[in-house]
């Protein structure tokens, strides 16, 4: 048994020691039901570089603004909610981009960790690298980490490049290390019609989730415009204007597909 969790009953925020690290947080969301196992306090971070063309918080980009804030408050707030999570639930941590915020994100997943709380990263990946220090900081991250949403927006390198402004190669280098470790993770994949909901790319995707043995989850979630009114307050010309959300029998071709 998780020795965490057999403390965590005799554990309080107050018996840990202080910190002082901040976390730069765009918002938080107190019963969120769709960000992993049970209802979780799902913690928004600042700060993305991918472009991604269907975005639906492009006001989490910029690494500035936002509400600066130590792991301790945030852990904190989140306490408060504890008592709904029920055997599943926890905290997720998503963005903008987490991993761009990687050292006050370890200490927080650290100490919720020491209080039995089950951890979740919402990611895509995309400032993963097994170079340098990034490299070791991302090991120290997965000792803290119970479960991984790893995002693939499309399987196909130069495809990724124009959906998102980055190539996927150290995406799918990310899912094949949390494969070698057997990290759980939920794959994500949302789908766009005319970009990624065709066949090839579908059964391409298929054939690189199955030589990964830590996916405990496929999702498959319909592309929406609700957030393009973001994009026109920032004043970002939204270029899927003429992209319709998928029809209920294109998701459920998708999913056939990818979980079948």
């Amino acid at each position: 048994m998780d020795q965490c969790k057999v403390n965590s009953q005799h554990i309080e925020l107050s018996d840990l020691p202080t910190s002082e690290t901040m976390l730069r947080v765009h918002s938080v969301e107190s019963f969120g039901s769709v960000d992993g196992p049970g209802i979780r306090f799902v913690i928004f971070l600042k700060g993305c570089a991918m472009r991604c063309q269907y975005c639906h918080n492009p006001d989490t980009w910029d690494r500035a603004g936002g509400n600066l804030r130590s792991v301790d408050d945030v852990l904190s707030q989140a306490l408060r909610y504890r008592s709904y999570w029920g055997e599943k639930g926890g905290i997720t941590v998503s963005g903008g981009e987490a991993l761009l915020q990687i050292q006050p994100l370890t200490e927080l997943f650290h100490k919720a960790k020491d209080l039995g709380i089950n951890t979740c990263l919402d990611t895509s990946a995309q400032p993963f690298s097994r170079k340098d220090g990034r490299f070791s900081a991302f090991e120290a991250l997965m000792k803290y980490t119970d479960l991984v949403l790893l995002d693939i927006k499309h399987i196909d390198n130069d495809a990724h490049k124009r959906l998102t402004g980055w190539e996927n190669e150290n995406i799918l280098d990310c899912a094949r290390y949390l494969s070698d470790i057997h990290k759980p993770v939920w794959i994500r994949h949302v789908l766009v019609p005319g970009i990624n909901d065709d066949d090839e790319s579908l059964h391409r995707l298929r054939s690189f989730i199955d030589t990964l043995s830590n996916v405990e989850r496929v999702e498959v979630l319909p592309y929406h415009d609700l957030g393009v009114y973001k994009w026109e307050q920032l004043g970002i010309p939204y270029k899927l204007t003429d992209v319709k959300p998928p029809t209920e029998e294109s998701v459920l071709h998708a999913r056939k597909i990818l979980t079948e």
